[in-house]
């Protein structure tokens, strides 16, 4: 019901209203203030935000073109199920967000895979089977296939050997003749905690998408090196401020996921770290003991060779062999 706006009550209710609105967006606003700014990319709700939404496709076009350096061009993309890719969020150690295809039909499989697992490519590759088998026609078929796109962004390292090489791409080779044998399969991994280069550093779009995939939560204002539009658009949708309250909630879902599972993995860091610790003590007690043992037995045989003992009977007492007597 509208008060009565010529009554000084009527008007008293209104500006209470009023007020009560305000403070309620304050509160609102001032909560979110205290966090980031910026959505976490790495978290499922902050990577389909992104790169999985109809609204922000042309953000995932441009980070594949980048990906791909002017070998394909992606001009458009639908997305596909994913339903069959994976189960609750909750029970997953990494994340197939996104699978699409290209207008040629090529199909393309994006995973933010946040935490490292044992066989990580083994799994790559099982679910790259899933878009090769659906291309499968019933009655007559020639078996051709269109191209399949595997792009793991990974927030972990498996290359040990350079600490600059952190993008991988891998097809099929004739191990021979080390040419490419099949060029519709082709993995890309991305090895994110490599890349660790500043923002007057960026060189071209691919750097810049990894900068920010790396940095935007911990960024505070959008870089100056990231002035090309689709970066405007990219941090218009990744600002939390701007989510609805549905939208802000499932991010604090998220992000409590995200938190719960880097926690796990750190305290299996350091819980391994432990045992190693402890179990090279041991072993280095064990080590020392064993020294000390065999100086002794150098000791004793010395002496009772020096004394004029037969060898055979110096070996029997103290262990050693007779030729490490005599070198004695």
């Amino acid at each position: 019901m509208i008060p009565n706006t010529t009554s000084i009550a009527g008007l008293q209710k209104i500006r209470y209203l009023c007020i009560r609105h305000i403070s309620k967006t304050h509160r609102l606003m001032d909560s979110r203030e205290l966090k980031d700014r910026y959505v976490n990319p790495y978290t499922d709700f902050g990577f389909k935000k992104l790169f999985g939404t109809e609204m922000n496709k042309d953000l995932l076009i441009s980070f594949i073109n980048s990906l791909l350096s002017g070998k394909e061009v992606v001009k458009d993309l639908t997305y596909l199920n994913t339903e069959h890719l994976g189960t609750s969020e909750a029970d997953r150690k990494a994340v197939f967000d996104v699978y699409c295809e290209n207008e040629n039909g090529e199909k393309i499989l994006v995973e933010m895979q946040r935490g490292e697992q044992q066989f990580f490519k083994d799994r790559s590759l099982y679910y790259a089977t899933f878009p090769i088998r659906e291309q499968g026609q019933k009655g007559e078929w020639n078996y051709r296939l269109k191209a399949v796109y595997v792009i793991g962004i990974l927030n972990f390292t498996f290359d040990e050997q350079s600490n600059d090489y952190y993008h991988h791409e891998v097809k099929l080779i004739d191990t021979r003749t080390k040419e490419v044998f099949y060029d519709k399969l082709t993995f890309i991994y991305l090895e994110m905690p490599k890349f660790n280069k500043k923002e007057e550093e960026l060189n071209d779009m691919f750097e810049k998408w990894l900068f920010v995939l790396r940095n935007l939560s911990r960024l505070l204002e959008r870089p100056k090196a990231l002035q090309e539009r689709i970066f405007t658009k990219l941090f218009e949708a990744a600002e939390v401020a701007k989510f609805t309250k549905a939208e802000y909630d499932s991010y604090e879902e998220s992000l409590k996921v995200y938190r719960d599972w880097i926690n796990t993995i750190e305290t299996a860091k350091i819980k391994s770290k432990e045992e190693g610790r402890e179990e090279g003590l041991k072993e280095g007690e064990k080590i020392g003991i064993e020294k000390g043992e065999k100086k002794k037995a150098m000791e004793m045989a010395r002496s009772l060779k020096a004394k004029g003992v037969a060898i055979n009977i110096i070996a029997e007492c103290s262990g050693l062999s007779e030729e490490g007597i005599n070198s004695l």
